[in-house]
């Protein structure tokens, strides 16, 4: 099967398309063969510092149908569709613990599908599961054109969150980002931008910050907090290393919660997963939410879609489709 490797090098890994064997499924395991697949943040800054090692596929969140099973696997069946986390996706096939599967809307496309799960969870598990998110509170999304951001909005929208505050560097994005729930859209690039998100919650400052900027916005997220305001940082995008006025953290009881799935265990992973369908699984059927599609790229094009991606462009998600799948009979969208 074809699949898309990083190749460590001195300067980082290149991504290469090549013949692989294909997977065999663990007892709990199914293989997916794989229509569609989404670009993460976190495989751009992995390609950069992958410099020895072993050639591995990319790839964290994908959609398929499912075409072979482990043999303890008995919540799914071979023809369903399915989307979830799954590591080393960019290929024609993948294994997958079937614990961490979620049924495709049947409104959904195979784009969509694709570029769903990672920030579906991720999100979540932001905003729920650490953010504690109270109806009536008022959440800021930062960054919120990107892939999480968009679905961010949603889920915060959802919960009960008022008002639903987001931040883009491009007022091009703003009548998008109205579209898909948040009450307010500021340009971060104003001067009075700060003042904009204070106004907005009548001064009191913000409960809830979704970040995915990190350094470049951690001084003014820390200012347009509310007394007792929570900040969960999902991304660095702006820099890793920011000064921490500790007078305002103790001053407001402040919380800063930092989020990631790269130091969770598959248990961990699979309880977020679950979580999350407990939580949204219903809403998630019914049509609630919906992924904004930027652009879709055919798996060969991998370095074009990297690059387009490094340009900071795009409107939700970057898609990877795949081919070189089962039939395409019952495709949604």
């Amino acid at each position: 099967m074809r699949a898309v490797m990083m190749v460590p090098g001195s300067t980082g890994a290149a991504m290469e398309l090549r013949e692989v064997p294909e997977p065999t499924p663990g007892p709990r395991e199914v293989i997916v063969a794989v229509r569609a697949a989404a670009l993460n943040r976190g495989e751009i800054a992995r390609r950069r510092t992958l410099t020895r090692g072993e050639p591995v596929i990319s790839g964290i969140e994908c959609a398929g149908e499912v075409v072979a099973l482990g043999d303890e696997v008995t919540t799914v069946a071979t023809g369903v569709r399915v989307m979830a986390q799954a590591a080393r996706c960019y290929a024609e096939r993948v294994a997958i613990d079937e614990r961490l599967l979620m049924p495709v809307p049947d409104a959904f496309s195979w784009e969509e599908a694709g570029a769903f799960p990672n920030t579906f969870v991720t999100a979540h598990d932001a905003i729920v599961t650490n953010g504690g998110l109270a109806r009536g509170e008022s959440v800021l999304v930062n960054a919120a054109s990107s892939g999480i951001g968009v679905i961010a909005i949603q889920i915060a929208k959802h919960c009960g969150a008022s008002p639903v505050i987001a931040t883009t560097t491009s007022p091009t994005k703003i009548p998008a980002l109205e579209q898909v729930g948040a009450d307010i859209v500021i340009d971060v690039a104003s001067v009075s931008a700060q003042e904009d998100i204070r106004h907005a919650t009548s001064g009191r400052g913000v409960d809830l910050v979704v970040d995915s900027v990190g350094a470049a916005a951690f001084s003014a997220n820390m200012g347009v907090l509310n007394i007792g305001g929570r900040l969960i940082g999902v991304g660095r995008l702006g820099g890793r290393h920011a000064e921490i006025d500790l007078d305002l953290l103790a001053l407001k009881r402040l919380k800063l919660i930092g989020v990631t799935f790269r130091t969770r265990s598959t248990e961990e992973k699979l309880a977020c997963t679950s979580a999350c369908l407990r939580d949204l699984g219903r809403p998630l059927a019914e049509g609630v939410f919906r992924p904004i599609i930027d652009r879709v790229l055919p798996l060969e094009e991998i370095d074009a879609a990297h690059r387009y991606m490094e340009q900071d462009a795009h409107l939700g998600k970057i898609v990877l489709s795949v081919s070189n799948g089962p039939s395409a009979e019952g495709d949604a969208g």
